[in-house]
């Protein structure tokens, strides 16, 4: 899907680079990316240093930086269109657990008409485009990171290091700490759940697992409503409503 829009907009010098956020490594992401065959560069960030340097809680995630290396709009929710799971229908032969989150998942909150129209503008305006941020626009939106939030990373952090040594009983109290002391920060959850089972169906090494925690913090809150309010560009008169909306 990325790779349609880069052919799209590189022409007039958008350059788009994919990062899998996985601790499996190459080997986890590698159909994924062989399956795609982009042209664009495609990552892959073991170590999840990416998530950790810019506040990335979910994927997919887009960060817009421009020519200067400056950010733009910091982490928020990206796709490129709208994605096919949201409308295929329930398998005849699905399970009761499978038919639990086809519900859930067809719930998610997902923009991608909208987002992507502020990106064309964006490639199209440059700094003109009124949704490229002022720097103290991206400070308000970028996520702090309080105490807590930096204990849950260390503790996340020396999970992946234990799990990639092949000591990963050990691993799972520490991916459970930053779990709890980061209850918002799915890419916790979902890297420390699909290590134990590629679906992040319930396990015994965790409280949590994809569709329980999904419905405690309701479908509608994992991915936030996308910030597009149009900040007036030069001549422009202030307008309140998004591309789209």
């Amino acid at each position: 899907m990325w790779q349609e829009l880069r052919q799209e907009l590189r022409p007039q010098g958008l350059e788009i680079v994919t990062v899998a956020l996985d601790t499996g490594g190459a080997d986890a992401a590698r159909r994924w990316i062989e399956a795609a065959r982009p042209d664009h560069p495609a990552l892959i960030d073991q170590a999840h240093l990416l998530d950790e340097l810019f506040g990335i809680v979910n994927v997919p995630s887009g960060v817009w930086i421009d020519e200067g290396g400056t950010i733009v709009r910091p982490p928020e929710t990206a796709y490129p269109r709208r994605p096919p799971f949201l409308d295929r229908p329930l398998p005849a032969d699905a399970t009761p657990e499978a038919a639990a989150r086809f519900a859930e998942v067809r719930k998610l909150r997902i923009e991608p008409e909208r987002y992507i129209a502020a990106l064309r503008d964006w490639v199209a305006r440059g700094a003109a485009s009124p949704y490229a941020l002022p720097p103290e626009e991206v400070l308000r939106r970028s996520r702090p990171r309080p105490v807590g939030e930096a204990t849950a990373a260390a503790h996340f952090a020396l999970g992946q290091h234990l799990h990639r040594t092949g000591r990963p009983a050990a691993a799972v109290p520490h991916f459970r700490a930053a779990h709890r002391l980061q209850p918002d920060n799915w890419t916790y959850k979902r890297q420390a759940w699909s290590l134990v089972d590629p679906a992040q169906g319930p396990t015994p090494q965790y409280e949590g697992d994809w569709l329980s925690d999904v419905r405690r913090a309701g479908a509608e809150n994992y991915y936030p409503p996308l910030e597009l309010e149009r900040r007036p560009g030069p001549g422009e008169r202030p307008e309140s409503e998004a591309p789209g909306g």
